[in-house]
């Protein structure tokens, strides 16, 4: 059997692939694995706007009180805000039931530990290793079952922590378009945008379980960068699903990416002394220009592998406070244990106040080279199998010293679909469409 947890959980087609009875399953692991014994376990559960979302979660609280634990029901509201509460309300853990920037049929489980850490591998092997066995665990009966509890006030308390992290600064002035994605961002962000005094524009604020990302959100804001351009606004901000990544648009209309993004924030953070290290950790993935631009800021990068738990891993490791991907999950540590893109949004915005520019000139501080990305559509059991076909690897390595200088190609299995990504970076966008589309076809026939 494959390994059930990928780089952001536990994932798939909901009542398929991720059925109740896994759901229950490591409702009961977790409870198990992550609790103490020496008081009544207690396991927050948030989720996003799914429709599947009602049936997993009623799966995992039978799971977790079969345990003898607690399970603290949070309600619709963002990854982020689980990590933030689970610390808050001092839990021993907090899972959220969510598959970020996918499609609505797909759902997930991913768990933070006690300190609103996503779980190190060996937790997530120890947990697997119950599941698998079908052993979770005693059986408690009478008073040792553990019970449902709702906190009604979650959703004001994380709205209430993301005020603050503006330390009383004000927003007045600024004119914001949040594309809410009909996800999770849906009725917290509006509301924290409004307290913080900006002119606020909500759209894609209107979940009904199964339009979650469809047409809108991070992974599609074109339409936030019309509305942008319509209402004359000063930025858009475009969450995904469960609202932990943010993808901005400028006052031109432009998409702004979290490389981008993260380089506004790494140099505003370096100049009032908030950059530890003056140092920013990003992933393979983020664009060779932003390596470049912050060398010249004074800014070192520091590079990881793809998944924004790897870029926490070495922020804790090395003492860094800010870091993030190209794709918006940005994690400002001093705020927050996970990427969080309400959180980012403000503090994005309060540099566009504190400076008085406009998000188009902050963001001209590095020049990004034409970056495309192309998915090759293979089985999930095959994935991994383009790494020994020398056929594809020939190919990769031909273009690679083909470009030697002048860009780069990346080539990875995604860890959340059944894709193989290839990226290419280089001058020349239409000569590296052509490459990438060329590569990821031959994936697919040698995959097939």
């Amino acid at each position: 059997m494959a390994r059930l947890f990928g780089t952001d959980g536990v994932r798939g087609v909901a009542n398929d692939g991720l059925s109740c009875e896994l759901a229950y399953a490591l409702g009961r692991a977790s409870a198990t694995v992550l609790t103490s014994a020496v008081h009544k376990a207690k396991i927050l559960i948030g989720r996003d706007t799914r429709v599947s979302g009602d049936m997993l979660e009623a799966a995992l609280i039978s799971g977790i009180c079969s345990a003898g634990a607690e399970a603290d029901t949070l309600g619709v509201i963002p990854t982020s805000a689980v990590a933030h509460l689970t610390r808050h309300y001092g839990a021993d853990a907090g899972i959220v039931i969510s598959a970020s920037h996918n499609s609505f049929e797909y759902n997930g489980i991913k768990i933070f530990n006690g300190q609103g850490f996503k779980l190190a591998d060996a937790l997530e092997d120890e947990i697997e290793a119950m599941v698998k066995e079908g052993a979770a665990g005693e059986r408690p009966t009478g008073t040792g079952v553990g019970r449902k509890v709702k906190l009604k006030k979650a959703g004001e308390e994380y709205a209430q922590f993301l005020c603050r992290t503006l330390g009383g600064g004000s927003l007045k002035g600024l004119k914001v378009v949040l594309d809410c994605a009909n996800g999770a961002a849906s009725s917290v962000a509006p509301e924290v945008f409004r307290r913080l005094g900006a002119t606020v524009y909500p759209y894609y604020n209107m979940p009904n379980g199964i339009n979650i990302n469809d047409h809108c959100g991070s992974t599609y804001p074109g339409n936030l960068s019309v509305l942008v351009s319509e209402l004359g606004a000063d930025v858009g901000l475009a969450f995904d699903g469960d609202a932990d990544r943010l993808i901005a648009v400028d006052e031109l209309g432009r998409v702004i990416d979290g490389d981008r993004i993260m380089a506004v924030c790494a140099l505003d953070m370096k100049e009032r002394g908030t950059l530890a290290k003056e140092t920013l950790v990003a992933t393979v993935m983020s664009n060779l220009g932003l390596q470049l631009g912050l060398k010249e800021l004074g800014i070192e990068l520091v590079k990881t592998t793809v998944g924004d738990r790897y870029v926490l891993e070495e922020m804790r490791k090395s003492g860094y406070t800010l870091g993030g991907e190209q794709s918006g999950h940005i994690i400002f540590l001093d705020h927050n244990t996970t990427g969080d893109g309400i959180l980012t949004g403000v503090q994005l915005l309060s540099v566009m106040k504190r400076k008085e520019r406009p998000l188009s000139e902050l963001v001209n501080i590095i020049t990004i080279l034409p970056q495309v990305l192309v998915g090759a559509r293979v089985s999930e059991d095959k994935k991994h199998e383009y790494r020994s076909d020398p056929v594809i690897m020939e190919r990769i390595a031909a273009l690679e010293k083909a470009m030697a200088g002048r860009g780069r190609v990346l080539v990875r299995a995604s860890g959340t679909e059944p894709l193989v990504r290839v990226m290419i970076e280089g001058e020349d966008r239409s000569a590296i469409e052509k490459e990438a589309v060329d590569i990821a076809k031959l994936i697919e026939t040698r995959m097939a």
